[in-house]
């Protein structure tokens, strides 16, 4: 099986076994990841921080750089700096520096590629897996220097960011990539071992550096997300000690982020209260699927005061179901990005079934409608 962190590797395996036995629901969500692999590979787009065209303040392109996306001009000055916030209105100017998308569609791709090579054996996708981690990670034309000194920097206020760590919140999806791709002959373990080497770096620059600990000390989903990171990283580099201690904090801010009846206070009081409470949540629960690794039980765990993860999912279960009107501020759509996941995983750690019929209304959108059934299992008669 392979060594995922974040992917269960025993359901991944089971799913790839019924597949092949003709479970229908799980035929049409690979069907759609071959094509979509497919799609990449024809594609062959490779990406890397050496696209962007500004400058970092270092004037070394090597380093990732990014914009603040709710910061916008200041209509009452002539140069709109220092700039001011727009709560949840991103501002389009984020979009001319390509880094953080960049990333984003190098994390997800990876690891679409690293599951259509493990369900299929197929080597064209492991090849071009490969060269995705290979550009961004490790080739010395193109590789990104592993710090984020100058994520979402503000203009006129600063050039970089604590909270903008939370670019990198999926970087446990390449860990996964390349596990899924071990045994292939495009990714060697030179090659993992030099991954290795660059997650060894950024976790360390993650632990000792001001914009570092400035995250760690957040108490919403930067937080938790900080969390996230440093756990999956740590794990990746065989550092279990310190993914246990990490896990003590995260427990800390369970107690500190959390009502007993399962609201999120801080992810609440935002202009995308739904989305951030969703996205808040599946950090937690990502976790607690981390900490199985080291046989923590933070499913069950609950807070003195009687928080735990499985109340967050409850909370949200009467405002699914129409039993209640979602009142706290949304100024767009609501966004099911996380929840169809969050009620799938509660359903199997829960053993609790009646959280599948929520699925209809909360729909997975894009990539994620094939990949759930097939990272986590299918709801059909198997």
């Amino acid at each position: 099986m392979p060594a995922t962190l974040l992917m269960d590797a025993k359901i991944v395996t089971h799913n790839q076994q019924v597949r092949k036995a003709g479970n229908p629901a799980l035929a049409a969500a690979y069907r759609q990841l071959m094509q979509e692999a497919d799609q990449l590979v024809k594609n062959n787009k490779v990406y890397s921080v050496m696209d962007k065209i500004p400058l970092p303040p270092s004037g070394d392109k090597h380093d990732y750089m990014s914009q603040a996306p709710y910061w916008w001009p200041d209509p009452t000055k002539a140069d709109g700096k220092p700039y001011i916030r727009r709560d949840g209105d991103r501002n389009p100017e984020i979009n001319g520096i390509t880094d953080h998308d960049h990333f984003d569609k190098l994390m997800a791709e990876s690891e679409l590629l690293g599951l259509a090579y493990f369900y299929s054996g197929e080597e064209k996708y492991a090849e071009f897996g490969a060269k995705l981690l290979k550009t961004w990670f490790l080739n010395p034309e193109t590789r990104m220097n592993p710090h984020l000194k100058y994520g979402q920097g503000i203009p006129g206020v600063n050039n970089g960011r604590g909270i903008g760590i939370i670019e990198t919140r999926e970087l446990g999806k390449v860990c996964d990539a390349s596990a899924l791709l071990a045994g292939s002959k495009h990714w060697d373990g030179t090659a993992q071992q030099e991954l290795n080497k660059w997650f060894s770096s950024y976790l360390e620059w993650l632990m000792t550096s001001d914009l570092g600990k400035d995250e760690a000390d957040e108490h919403n989903n930067h937080g938790t997300y900080y969390d996230v990171q440093l756990v999956a990283l740590a794990l990746a580099c065989g550092r279990r000690d310190l993914a246990e201690k990490q896990l003590t904090v995260t427990k800390q801010r369970m107690a500190s982020q959390w009502k007993p009846d399962g609201s999120q206070p801080h992810e609440l009081a935002r202009t995308l209260s739904w989305n951030y409470t969703n996205m808040n949540l599946w950090g937690f629960m990502t976790l607690a699927r981390l900490a199985e690794h080291l046989r923590i039980d933070l499913w069950t765990y609950e807070t003195p005061d009687g928080k735990g993860i499985r109340k967050c999912v409850d909370f949200l279960v009467p405002f699914v179901e129409g039993q209640k009107a979602w009142t706290y501020q949304q100024i767009k759509p609501k966004s099911y990005e996380h929840s169809a996941a969050i009620f799938t995983l509660a359903s199997q750690k829960y053993h609790q079934p009646a959280y599948l019929t929520l699925l209809p209304s909360v729909k997975p959108e894009g990539r994620n409608a094939f990949m759930l059934p097939l990272l986590l299992g299918t709801t059909s008669k198997e």
